[in-house]
């Protein structure tokens, strides 16, 4: 396979050759955009600052399996032969912790309140998964179209979104099963295929096309475009999918014994409320200073898990672990369907991977489906 010759303009150039990727990272530098990419940290992948193509993970896969998540070094040349890290892009907009007002008390006894300023840059995200862009599209429907969040909206417009098709899914995914992936589909400014000799490029916004007129493209031939079908297609063939069922039969099911079941192996950890890219429960809490003069209301990343996630007053209205993942698995795959049309879970596979006993929620809706059946 050969990378097509610059002057050949017959089609569309669309193709940037492995070696001209740090064109990519220059022009965005260029712009004053900060890059975030994926990096090797702590035997994981996660979003880092990054100004050089070295920097990226090349050569490194994974192995992913229920309770399980390794990184593997190869001598591949690809930077994207990964399914996903720990974390989705959700820290760049609903950021774990943040406070939300000031507020100060005053000679006569009154308070003064005080907005809490947000410092945004201008940051560009390479290598976005397309699960990841539909989990965003999800919070954007929370955050700024149900009631806007001023803190969520500055952030999320400052975010320049360049995805990168998952070639390499997981044995957790299941992503083609929810329709959220491997391809990237929707809300990005740039997307790239990753290929054996370079990166297909398209955009998804007039910022996209802006950049792509300044990167050193040339025209893909039917070799490289065919090599980039085949790869989508083989992507697409994941060991787990979403199984069939009524997601209004789940809230009926109390009584299950699968909820049992579930509830014996659950630690109540909230390692997957944590890791899941669309959810967004959360606590509010004062923060006052030692002379109480001062105080700051502070929003934090809570889980459905926890005990006082459920607490009114003088009662907890989930006291055990069964009613807390029943409340997750019901609100993900079931409620959200009433809210918002289609269910919160885009098929990254995380909960499945950092669960430290490894419960695939799969595994559970297939049990409630066949009592519904």
């Amino acid at each position: 396979m050969g990378i097509p010759d610059s002057g050949d303009r017959m089609e569309p150039a669309d193709f940037l050759p492995r070696h001209r990727l740090q064109s990519l990272l220059d022009h965005l530098l260029q712009q004053g955009f900060e890059i975030l990419a994926p990096q090797v940290r702590d035997g994981a992948i996660l979003f880092r600052p990054t100004q050089h193509v070295d920097q990226l993970p090349r050569g490194v896969t994974q192995q992913q399996a229920p309770g399980h998540y390794r990184l593997q070094q190869g001598d591949s040349p690809r930077c994207f032969s990964w399914a996903n890290g720990p974390q989705a892009i959700k820290p760049l907009t609903f950021t774990p912790q943040e406070t939300l007002w000031r507020s100060e008390l005053q000679a006569d006894g009154s308070l003064r309140f005080h907005e809490a300023p947000v410092v945004t840059r201008a940051t560009a995200v390479i290598g976005i998964r397309g699960c990841d862009l539909a989990a965003l599209a999800l919070q954007d429907r929370h955050f700024l179209e149900r009631i806007e969040d001023p803190l969520y909206r500055q952030r999320r417009d400052s975010l320049l979104l360049i995805a990168v098709d998952c070639s390499h899914p997981a044995d957790t995914c299941f992503c083609a099963s929810t329709g959220d992936g491997p391809e990237a589909q929707t809300g990005f400014d740039l997307a790239l295929t990753e290929l054996a000799e370079g990166y297909r490029v398209r955009a998804g916004s007039v910022r996209g096309e802006s950049i792509m007129r300044a990167l050193p493209l040339v025209a893909s031939d039917a070799t490289l475009r065919q090599e980039a079908i085949e790869q989508a297609t083989q992507a697409r063939c994941q060991q787990r999918s979403l199984p069939a069922f009524d997601p209004a039969g789940l809230i009926h099911q109390s009584e299950h014994p699968a909820w049992d079941r579930v509830a014996d192996a659950c630690l109540s950890c909230g390692n997957c409320t944590s890791v899941c890219p669309s959810c967004f429960c959360h606590s509010e809490a004062e923060a006052p200073t030692l002379d109480g003069q001062q105080s700051e209301h502070q929003r934090e990343w809570d889980s459905c898990f926890s005990e006082g996630h459920s607490y009114i007053h003088g009662l907890h209205v989930r006291p055990d672990t069964r009613s807390r993942y029943k409340q997750w698995l019901t609100h993900k795959f079931g409620s959200w369907v009433e809210q918002y049309g289609r269910s919160g879970c885009t098929g990254c596979g995380r909960c499945i991977g950092w669960c430290p006993v490894g419960i695939d929620p799969l595994q559970v809706l297939r049990e409630l489906g066949e009592e519904v059946k």
